[in-house]
């Protein structure tokens, strides 16, 4: 058994206290902003919320400690937002199947040494990630194309990511090639090898590239923002967020308060809810995908 040194134990809790004040970095805004969502509009105007949900007693104008779903309620009877969420909910599924299945088909072929033009291929693969055409040349190909405010701009422009894969192409070189020669040998043919055997075996770097195109999908919104301007159908729910903090009216059942100088704006409770409904789904993907994570760290471990 190996006893560390007095300096390595301390470097060892330097690390894990600098871990945990990031942590708390990354999480009380998010705490923060929940306590807002929980709040009365009123208490938060006034900034009495400080990661403790405060409620506004009208009556004798004071504030306590407590929760009110107020702000949810809001959010959950405007139409436009439930619609822009169940249309983004389908649209990060129908991009996540796509991109996957593409990110296949191009890292697949990669890995036979027969395939003709394999180096010019590379090539001009990895040239995409270094240069592109820039925002103005890409908004005039997608009106050519008769994609603007079209569902489509938002799936095949970015369906495919050179990053992930690469990722994936190097995960299929891992694979014996031994496996691949025996189903040859039986007569398979490239198609039933990568169903029936790279498939099954790159289960963890699927999932794993999925919860990224899944992310990406939900979080973008400025494609959208370019190319989705007159069909409000069509707008996802990070745009729809973006709308609320610009222009403070894009929610359709909002209350209006009367601040600074009788100038209505939309509640901040409401904003705060508004990005906590938009939030919290993407976030309970990774515990679903968690054990992908898990198998893919015990890939290759010797067992005894």
């Amino acid at each position: 058994m190996k006893i560390k040194s007095r300096k390595a134990i301390i470097g060892d809790i330097l690390v894990i206290l600098f871990c945990i004040f990031v942590i708390l970095l990354c999480i009380l805004p998010m705490l923060n902003l929940l306590a807002q969502s929980l709040s009365s509009s009123q208490a938060v105007i006034n900034s009495r919320v400080k990661f403790v949900p405060v409620i506004h007693n009208i009556q004798e104008n004071t504030y306590k400690t407590g929760i009110t779903l107020e702000s949810y309620i809001y959010v959950f009877l405007d139409k436009a937002f439930a619609r822009s969420m169940y249309w983004t909910a389908i649209l990060t599924v129908i991009c996540t199947l796509f991109s996957l299945t593409m990110t296949i088909l191009c890292a697949y072929p990669l890995t036979y040494d027969w395939l003709k033009g394999k180096g010019i291929i590379n090539t001009l693969i990895i040239f995409t990630m270094y240069f592109s055409a820039g925002t103005i040349p890409n908004y005039i190909l997608m009106k050519s194309l008769n994609l603007l405010n079209n569902p489509l701009v938002l799936i095949i422009p970015n369906c495919l990511s050179v990053f992930n894969m690469i990722i994936l192409r190097s995960f299929f070189f891992g694979i014996p090639d031994s496996l691949r020669e025996s189903a040859e040998i039986d007569g398979a043919n490239p198609f039933t090898v990568l169903v029936k055997i790279y498939i099954p075996l790159s289960g963890p770097v699927l999932a794993t590239l999925a919860l990224f195109y899944a992310v990406g999908r939900w979080n973008g919104f400025g494609d959208a923002l370019l190319y989705i301007n007159a069909a409000p159908q069509w707008v996802p729910i990070q745009l729809k967020l973006w709308q609320l903090i610009q222009n403070m009216s894009s929610i359709d059942v909002s209350t209006v308060e009367m601040v600074s100088g009788a100038i209505p704006r939309t509640s901040d409770a409401i904003k705060a809810a508004a990005i906590m409904f938009a939030t919290v789904p993407i976030l309970i993907v990774y515990p679903w995908l968690q054990r992908y994570f898990i198998a893919g760290v015990t890939i290759g471990a010797v067992k005894g």
